[in-house]
């Protein structure tokens, strides 16, 4: 990147970003005062099945790469294949699970051999987009933090080569890795790029240049923020740290990169999660604001008018205006007057002796349910080894409590006077871990056994469901217990972004006119979703929830202008 003058560089992601706000998105980028972007390539998105390859709609990045060139910023590209971002599996498809944990991130040719093609077909779409070939991509990033997770060279160097066959040798080349990582992550002939939180600029350059004495300064990511995770609070970061760190590394003529410029939102089921060992599970919110200079929904904050003055000065070249905010609407209140239960999205099921997780069935989001039937009446305790990972408890139909991996409830006492009970397990896949040594054994179900007083449960129907589409659901007026899916309908005279509040609901996801909104939870800390305006229209729009644990008999929806918190 040196090459390129001094790099004032910006991450934002194109599938946490409506395709249709790209350009409003990289013309706030450009407004602030960046000279270019740089966003993860997510393998998971474009490759759903082996050899099945997406590159339309949401998922063509070559569009999203042409329209920032159009919009005078140059591209630093990071196709990992891992790229951790809170995304789901870290970017890697689910897939890879199916025969279980296999040896990610290694010259194992079960997984050079799928990465090898993945980058190869990614080459044929970006790398005519290359610096050296007219387009805006001026860096590659190889692999993602790689030190933090092993130190092999032989990997980087396999992955440097896949990377040069795929037609990315054009590129200059360099890997990213925190401070303490540097050394293991990395190659002697590839530059390096530092992670880092707000603080210390000048001790992470001297930590950089031990290393390598006469290496530039490169700031791979400088974290203006932080995600949240499910049931957690924190604090936010001092902007005013934040300023002074942007101009002093502007000042020494480090090219900078910060994580996030915009962060946006994980639609859908494409939220991430994290592990440590005093936290066994951390799943990711839905929303991925970050607190970062534009917010969730495309607005300048006052930290975008901050870091546009300091590299307004630092580069003394005057900014361009700042575009208008994105419109924001109200949405009244209205009523989810219709319900189906949870049963009806059920077909018809997988036999098996022993519990299975969802990948061995082909399925990589959503839900699955595993139903026995007892030989007698029951009054004991239900353990269930290898959650993953959160679990609604139902008895002939009734909900009897939870499970949960995030906070190691892995069992519960069931009763019931039948003579052939049904118990079910209806399990939420709440997101892949995408950091840490964890990381390769993340398939979702129950990838273990189930247990009543000790003794394995044998003789399951398992049900798959990936509630990747709803339209055959057979509502009716009235209510239904959760778990259950709920109607309404809402009027617009016109249309613009908005957040539905969820404070009403306990724990599920939300489709506005089919859209997966994304996840829900009452633990907070978010309490809105984001629905951009896109996806609305003049007239009758509809919204459906699926609640898992809601009490309240009456559910109603609202949008709110404000924010997503």
């Amino acid at each position: 990147m040196s090459a390129c003058g001094q790099i004032v560089s910006g991450e934002l992601h194109y599938p946490r970003i409506p395709p249709e706000y790209w350009r409003d998105r990289l013309r706030m980028a450009r407004a602030m005062g960046l000279n270019a972007i740089s966003t993860y390539v997510f393998w998971n998105r474009h490759e759903p099945e082996p050899g099945r390859f997406d590159f339309t709609g949401e998922n063509d990045i070559a569009s999203f790469i042409r329209i920032a060139q159009e919009e005078d910023l140059r591209v630093i590209l990071r196709p990992g294949p891992y790229v951790c971002a809170e995304w789901d599996f870290g970017g890697l498809p689910a897939w890879l699970l199916r025969d279980g944990s296999i040896p990610i991130r290694s010259t194992h040719e079960k997984f050079m051999t799928p990465v090898r093609s993945w980058l190869a077909r990614l080459g044929e779409t970006l790398a005519p987009l290359q610096q050296a070939r007219g387009g805006p991509i001026i860096a590659v990033q190889l692999e993602n933090e790689y030190g933090a997770f092993a130190s092999d060279r032989a990997y980087l160097l396999a992955l440097r080569a896949a990377l040069t066959d795929a037609g990315f040798g054009e590129s200059p080349l360099f890997t990213i890795d925190q401070p303490g990582d540097l050394a293991a992550g990395s190659l002697d002939d590839v530059p390096i790029a530092v992670t880092f939180a707000p603080g210390n600029p000048a001790h992470i350059f001297e930590r950089l240049h031990a290393l390598r004495p006469d290496a530039p300064l490169l700031t791979g990511e400088y974290w203006a923020g932080w995600f949240d995770h499910w049931g957690e609070y924190r604090e936010p970061l001092d902007r005013t740290v934040q300023e002074h760190d942007l101009e002093c590394m502007l000042a020494r003529g480090a090219s900078v990169n910060v994580y996030m410029f915009h962060g946006g939102t994980n639609f859908g089921f494409w939220n991430g999660a994290n592990s440590d060992r005093e936290h066994p599970y951390q799943p990711t919110t839905t929303s991925y604001d970050y607190e970062a200079a534009l917010d969730e929904a495309g607005r300048p904050t006052p930290k975008y008018y901050a870091f546009r003055y300091v590299i307004e000065r630092a580069t003394k070249t005057a900014a361009r205006p700042v575009p208008p905010s994105p419109r924001t609407i109200d949405v009244a209140e209205f009523e989810l007057a219709d319900a189906a239960p949870f049963s009806a999205v059920l077909r018809e099921p997988f036999l098996r002796e022993t519990p299975e997780p969802m990948e061995a069935f082909g399925q990589g989001f959503g839900f699955i349910v595993y139903r026995a039937v007892l030989a007698g009446p029951v009054d004991g305790l239900l353990r269930v080894t290898g959650l993953r990972d959160f679990a609604v408890v139902l008895v002939d139909g009734v909900r009897t409590g939870i499970l949960e991996r995030r906070t190691s409830t892995t069992q519960i006492r069931i009763a019931s006077s039948q003579d052939r009970p049904v118990v079910e397990l209806l399990v939420e896949n709440c997101g892949r871990i995408n950091y840490g040594p964890d990381l390769p054994y993340e398939r979702k179900g129950i990838d273990g056994s189930v247990l009543l007083d000790g003794a394995e449960l044998r003789g399951w129907e398992i049900f798959p469901v990936p509630l990747d589409d709803l339209r055959a659901l057979p509502f009716c007026a009235g209510a239904a217990a959760p778990p259950a899916f709920y109607r309404g309908t809402f009027a617009l005279r016109e249309t613009g972004d908005t957040f539905f509040e969820t404070v009403g609901f306990g724990k599920g996801v939300l489709w506005i006119n089919g859209h997966n909104a994304g996840r829900f939870w009452n633990i907070g800390p978010q309490r809105a979703l984001y629905v951009p305006g896109v996806w609305l229209h003049p007239g009758s729009n509809e919204a459906i929830v699926l609640d898992l644990l809601g009490e309240s008999e009456i559910r109603r929806l609202r949008g709110v202008s404000r924010g997503s918190h």
